[in-house]
């Protein structure tokens, strides 16, 4: 009898947290290509977003992209009964006296906010750029049609609004259309700093930054590969947290990278045809993205974008020399890949909205033992906790036990000495929080 009754627990915890929300694949199947091309073929042909070109026409420059945008979001709002805060959110720029910034402007995003449920004030963000630019980032009348960068981060995040939309979720999920990124990211900047000033907890941000080209200046193509780029720490971090990285370890294990982990998982959960490789960079090779000024803050940001860049076609003016056609035009684009990866914004954005918050004040002990130890805070909304470890080289969580909803666990004959751990909540419809790095030690 205790045996079958042991079988049946098992059963319905696996049953739990083994198997995948139907709406995950509803959603995977609802990200439309049509849409997406669509919307890439509106901004483009925008002719430039350039952050200092027109403002008042209604067809061309960034201020009939923006008032565009933000349209599209208040139509997606509509048919889901108002459920999008629809604004725009802007900050004011003077003149830096070099080119970056020629003249005084307003730097203005376009937010859409769907509210959560049961933790309204946690925010799990997808950010697209409207900007775009030529050679010549000052310059704001010649073409820069952007359909790559970054109009297909931004049909990403409008579509992404459009799927997402149809349900509701205990988190709440910002759409999130950024400007000035090829100035020096003073959208994402601006944006940040409004998040923090209005007390918002946010969970991540999911810059997209280019999610439509397959085909790169090496010739490598490929419709399944895409990066994640994510810090190792956050800049904010400690005196003390740095010294007991160096006892303790950890230098791969601040939010960032563990949000980057979370996505790569789910993934290859729901998408396993997808191929995610994760860049253990803030970004490419001294380069920057919209996701920095929130790493800035302390908040977990990652990157995701195409592994196959073409540079004949990001910041070029649009002209054909030596045979080679340069520019950022929608012939280069693949529709069917930007919905890949809008897709899997998509579903890891469902996960994290559906998650309750994670585990809090996680330590963790055993030092000379036979045994790890770890312990923690509850948090509302969980019904148990998940243990993540792995060996100390491994990129990803190798291994990971459902504790259930206890405060402390020992995981007996796991030596501490050979492997880093990890903790995630978990919730009663099955999804979980971004795994939790402890943060202090007890004997």
């Amino acid at each position: 009898m205790k045996s079958l009754l042991l079988f049946f627990i098992f059963s319905i915890s696996f049953s739990l947290f083994s198997q995948t929300d139907q709406k995950i694949y509803e959603i995977i199947n609802s990200v439309s290509s049509v849409r997406i091309e669509a919307d890439i073929t509106t901004l483009a042909n925008f002719g430039t977003r350039n952050t200092f070109s027109d403002t008042i026409s209604n067809t061309r420059g960034i201020g009939a992209a923006r008032r565009w945008i933000k349209n599209e979001f208040e139509t997606i709002s509509k048919d889901c009964n108002n459920c999008l805060n629809v604004f725009y959110q802007k900050d004011f720029v003077k003149a830096d006296g070099n080119d970056r910034i020629p003249q005084d402007t307003w730097i203005v995003n376009v937010v859409a906010v769907q509210k959560g449920t049961k933790y309204p004030n946690r925010y799990i963000i997808m950010s697209g750029d409207i900007d775009s630019r030529n050679s010549d980032g000052s310059d704001f009348t010649k073409d820069a049609p952007g359909a790559n960068d970054n109009a297909s981060g931004m049909a990403g995040a409008i579509e992404a609004a459009r799927v997402l939309s149809k349900y509701k979720f205990e988190n709440s999920i910002v759409y999130l259309g950024l400007s000035g990124e090829e100035q020096g990211l003073f959208g994402g900047k601006g944006f940040a700093e409004y998040a923090k000033k209005n007390g918002w907890e946010i969970i991540g941000v999911f810059n997209n930054d280019m999610i439509g080209n397959i085909q790169g200046v090496d010739g490598v193509i490929s419709n399944r590969d895409f990066r994640i780029f994510s810090e190792p720490v956050p800049p904010t971090e400690t005196e003390r947290e740095r010294q007991m990285r160096r006892f303790y370890g950890g230098e791969v294990d601040g939010v960032s990278r563990q949000l980057a982990r979370y996505v790569y998982k789910t993934t290859k959960k729901n998408m396993p045809e997808m191929n995610p490789i994760m860049v253990y960079r803030l970004d490419r090779f001294g380069r920057g993205g919209h996701h920095r000024p929130f790493n800035d803050l302390g908040w977990a940001g990652i990157r995701i974008m195409e592994a196959h860049e073409n540079y004949n076609q990001q910041h070029q003016d649009i002209r054909t020399e030596n045979g080679i056609e340069y520019g950022d035009k929608l012939e280069f684009v693949n529709f069917d890949y930007a919905a890949k990866l809008t897709a899997v914004n998509a579903i890891n954005l469902a996960s994290i909205a559906s998650a309750p918050p994670e585990p809090k004040n996680v330590a963790i002990g055993g030092v000379v033992e036979a045994s790890a130890k770890l312990k923690w805070d509850k948090v509302e909304g969980a019904i148990g906790y998940k243990i993540y470890w792995r060996d100390t080289t491994s990129p990803n969580w190798d291994h990971s036990r459902y504790v259930g909803d206890v405060s402390e666990f020992t995981l007996e004959g796991i030596v501490i000495d050979n492997s880093f751990f990890g903790l995630a909540s978990m919730g009663e419809n099955g999804f979980e929080s971004v795994v939790v790095f402890p943060n202090s030690v007890f004997k």
